[in-house]
């Protein structure tokens, strides 16, 4: 008798750590665990957000709550940098969409760092680079903000 879908290891399981924000289990994927790293740092009054991995709808989630996390504390001027990411998906093009949404209103701005030729090739595809400006490296986005 069938009794469902069974389960599947590559798939993320929320865990509720002690924070009581849902994080995700690394998942599986041809080349082994995949998973998303977030470190930010303050520099020159505007916040860097280092991301490392894959940004899809596994973890694309993590990302937004940390944006949404500094715009509450008041960092307004922010950069992503992706040039550690691997693989960006319309989930994650919609969390950065977001962010920049959430800083706008409070004359702020959402800057990428992104040297990648297949990641900025999804950015011109959209359309996405008349939206964000996208600089070679930190210290240029930074620069480009004074």
């Amino acid at each position: 008798m069938w009794q469902g879908i069974p389960p599947r290891p590559w798939l993320r399981r929320p865990i509720r750590p002690e924070n009581g924000r849902p994080e995700m289990t690394p998942r599986l994927a041809a080349g082994g665990l995949v998973d998303l790293k977030l470190s930010h740092y303050s520099k020159d009054g505007i916040e860097v957000v280092n991301v490392e991995g894959e940004i899809d709808i596994y973890t694309a989630p993590r990302l937004r709550e940390l944006i949404i996390d500094l715009a509450g504390q008041g960092s307004y001027r922010l950069i992503i940098n992706l040039d550690k990411v691997g693989f960006l998906d319309s989930t994650g093009l919609g969390v950065l969409v977001g962010g920049l949404k959430r800083v706008r209103p409070h004359d702020g701005s959402l800057d990428l760092v992104c040297t990648q030729k297949r990641i900025l090739k999804i950015f011109r595809i959209t359309g996405l680079t008349k939206v964000f400006g996208i600089y070679q490296t930190v210290d240029q986005a930074i620069a480009a903000r004074k």
